[in-house]
């Protein structure tokens, strides 16, 4: 009787914002922990969450779905525009995570890389975006979309963000 492999996942991380950072590392991380295989193929501006130094922010603009910061009062999406509400969006969504024990993108990333998730720097965008391998943190592989399709092709689940 031959062994049946572990189930696996595959997750495309294309922005490299702070709140879209978020998820495919949870979901990686997570998968993992249930001794699934997982591994996260970062291309185009999904670069930004391996790289080396990262300060991911979150964009006040155009995302409505983001909880009021003061009661039931939300924020016109103009203001968004106004020098400074990056950081301040960035501070509050850093405040959230803290206040609900979540921890940092950084220590996400860092906790996949140490459990065995595989992570693949998109070469090709790597090229076009001028990003070189020692721009990243240790640990990352370096692939094409053939790389990362191989992979794909056996996984249970695939998912992009």
């Amino acid at each position: 009787m031959s062994e049946e492999r572990p189930k696996r996942i595959a997750i495309i991380a294309l922005n490299g914002t702070m709140d879209q950072a978020y998820p495919p590392l949870i979901l990686a991380s997570a998968a993992v922990a249930m001794d699934m295989e997982a591994a996260i193929f970062f291309s185009f501006y999904g670069l930004e969450i391996i790289k080396k130094n990262s300060n991911l922010k979150v964009s006040p603009i155009a995302n409505p779905a983001a909880p009021a910061p003061v009661g039931n009062f939300r924020v016109p999406n103009i203001v968004g525009m106004l020098p400074g509400m990056t950081d301040i969006a960035t501070l509050m969504m850093k405040s959230w995570m803290d206040k609900a024990g979540v921890a940092s993108y950084q220590k996400l990333l860092e906790m996949c890389i140490k459990s065995g998730v595989r992570m693949i720097g998109c070469q090709m965008t790597m090229d076009v975006m001028g990003v070189k391998k020692e721009d990243f943190v240790d640990g990352i592989e370096i692939g094409g979309a053939a790389t990362f399709l191989d992979y794909a092709a056996d996984s249970d689940i695939s998912l992009a963000f």
